[in-house]
């Protein structure tokens, strides 16, 4: 494989301050995106105080050949203290902006909605002020179960796309573009005051066309951010990496989504959906809707 530009390069953490989000996370057996899926930002994050929680897992019922979340283990039965203790660690943390995200769970009637619901409803219970992002599956479709979880009102609905359709079939073989794309439009018509969210990886063999034509499709359901981020290869095991994108053409990229309208376009080498997410509280100022 290709090594790896000096722009990818990051920097060392300091442990210190890394150790110790790791010991709350493991002090109250919570699963994170940082570690589950080998986040780049891992370092930069944890030295912040924050975290990306992940629930229902860390066994997921997908197979996606790009992602490190474990898909070979069964599914476990939900566990309900995982609220509690979730809303534990955003307490401990002092987070002021919090993102849950989840395995895909396709063996539950409700992808998990419910579960969504009942962290959202303990955060709320124990830090009121702070926002929350929820990064969410695309729930096989069940309309019914995305409106469950928008009705305990999250400030950020977050669903990413992932990947140009063309490269859908490799990629993301369970998934479905449009659906992806549906989840959105359903989103904005169910909560205008919601401010949704969605991310692409890039580097999996697109064009520049393509992407642009996926920005471009995002705006028309109404996707208020965007995140763009150089995919990784996790493992040997994992789909390679097919080309290191420039700076250069993350800046274009951004530029050509603020021109489409997006309130905010992260896109960099090592922007991933959750990385700098608190900064969405400034567009919250900026745009406010409630």
């Amino acid at each position: 494989m290709t090594v790896k530009p000096d722009w990818l390069r990051v920097k060392a953490p300091q442990w210190q301050r890394v150790g110790s989000v790791k010991e709350i996370l493991r002090d109250l057996e919570l699963n994170t995106v940082c570690e589950e899926a080998s986040c780049p930002n891992i370092g930069e994050c944890f030295n912040a105080g924050t975290a990306t929680f992940l629930i229902m897992g860390p066994a997921c019922t997908r197979a996606c050949p790009y992602c490190d979340i474990d898909f070979e283990k069964k599914p476990q039965a939900l566990d309900p203290t995982e609220p509690w203790r979730l809303a534990e660690a955003v307490r401990r943390l002092r987070l002021n902006h919090v993102v849950i995200t989840s395995v895909n769970r396709d063996d539950l009637p409700d992808g998990g909605a419910n579960q969504f619901v009942r962290c959202i409803t303990e955060v709320r219970q124990v830090s009121p002020h702070t926002t929350i992002e929820v990064l969410i599956p695309d729930l096989c479709g069940n309309w019914d179960a995305l409106k469950i979880i928008i009705q305990a009102q999250p400030e950020v609905l977050n669903h990413n796309t992932e990947t140009v359709p063309r490269l859908y079939r490799r990629t993301r073989p369970q998934g479905d573009y449009q659906r992806s794309l549906e989840l959105l439009r359903r989103a904005r018509e169910l909560a205008p005051w919601l401010y949704t969210k969605s991310g692409i990886m890039v580097g999996l063999g697109e064009t520049d066309a393509e992407v642009k034509t996926v920005m471009e499709d995002l705006r028309q359901v109404d996707c208020d951010i965007l995140t763009i981020g150089q995919y990784l290869q996790p493992t040997q095991k994992h789909l390679g990496v097919q080309e290191f994108i420039t700076p250069e053409q993350f800046q274009a990229w951004q530029e050509f989504g603020e021109s489409l309208g997006f309130l905010q376009v992260v896109s960099s080498p090592l922007t991933r959906s959750s990385y700098h997410a608190e900064q969405v509280q400034q567009l919250m100022k900026l745009y406010p809707r409630k």
